[in-house]
């Protein structure tokens, strides 16, 4: 018997909408949410690689007769404590966020998946010992670990990649697990077994494939988390340092002068909350097509 003679999973690609079909397209694109959240995302993407084409300044340059400048003409967003353009640092800001939330996101994906996979296929005693551990983790805040974790072992950019990553792979493990468990009972793993196909092929090239949907709406939920503890970190001074123009780190600098200078913080965090938000949005809408 033909594994691909077998009818295709719920979650499987199908001319009504799976993922990547052009119906689940107008779905998306018919959802105000995911519209609203998606032009955010863009923007903010495109701000973390073309900033240096629309910035006014740069980020980076100080001027010491234009220190705590109120918003005008020549600084729309005003300048901070050193006269550096706060509207120039807070586009080039999101260079920082971007490139660690989505790397950190891809790692817990990644390990999440392999090991959510492992663990439903397998079951037993080894599904219970995995998911034990995992759950163990769960139980404490993912800012305090990484707080610990960087404190030990330093706090540049790619530890903070790889620990924000593993502390979310429980979760994407969870999410994975849940739906490999309802797919590894379907037939067309039966008909792969009996064909002799090994336990990674099934699990990667045949219940992978069925469970895309939980697991794309699983990432996006998990670079919002991330883009806030990627800040988090760097509000704490526990990602990066000075010069850079990072959000958390500008709105944790920024918080002596609030009281004279607020537009020192307010952009950056406008800035986080508006790509926060249009994640979320993203996510939600993505769900709901997806799961409705």
């Amino acid at each position: 018997m033909s594994v691909t003679a077998i009818p295709p999973a719920a979650d499987e690609v199908t001319a009504d909408g799976g993922p990547g079909s052009p119906g689940l397209a107008r779905r998306l694109f018919g959802k105000a949410t995911v519209v609203a959240g998606g032009l955010f995302v863009v923007f903010w993407t495109l701000m973390a690689v073309a900033w240096p084409l629309v910035a006014p300044y740069d980020p980076g340059a100080t001027d010491a007769g234009a220190v705590l400048a109120q918003p005008s003409g020549a600084h729309w967003l005003g300048t901070d404590n050193l006269g550096r353009d706060v509207l120039s640092r807070m586009l080039a800001g999101a260079t920082s966020v971007l490139t660690v939330a989505p790397a950190a996101t891809l790692v817990g994906l990644v390990l999440g998946t392999a090991i959510g996979l492992t663990a439903a296929y397998f079951g037993g005693w080894w599904d219970q010992v995995i998911m034990r551990l995992l759950e163990s983790v769960l139980v404490v805040p993912v800012i305090l670990i990484a707080m610990t974790v960087l404190a030990l072992f330093g706090t540049a950019q790619l530890n903070v990649i790889i620990t924000v990553g593993i502390l979310f792979t429980p979760h994407v493990a969870r999410t994975v697990r849940s739906a490999a468990v309802v797919e590894r009972n379907h037939d067309y793993v039966a008909a792969a077994w009996l064909q002799g196909l090994r336990a990674t092929p099934i699990m990667f090239g045949e219940i992978l494939r069925n469970i895309t949907s939980p697991i794309i709406v699983e990432a996006t939920v998990r670079l919002g988390y991330a883009i806030f503890v990627a800040a988090g970190l760097a509000f704490l001074s526990l990602g990066v340092q000075e010069p850079s123009p990072d959000w958390g780190l500008t709105i944790s600098l920024g918080r002596p002068y609030l009281q004279t200078a607020p537009w020192m913080v307010l952009a950056p965090a406008i800035a986080l909350a508006t790509l926060v938000v249009a994640v979320n949005l993203l996510a939600d809408g993505i769900k709901e097509v997806l799961e409705g």
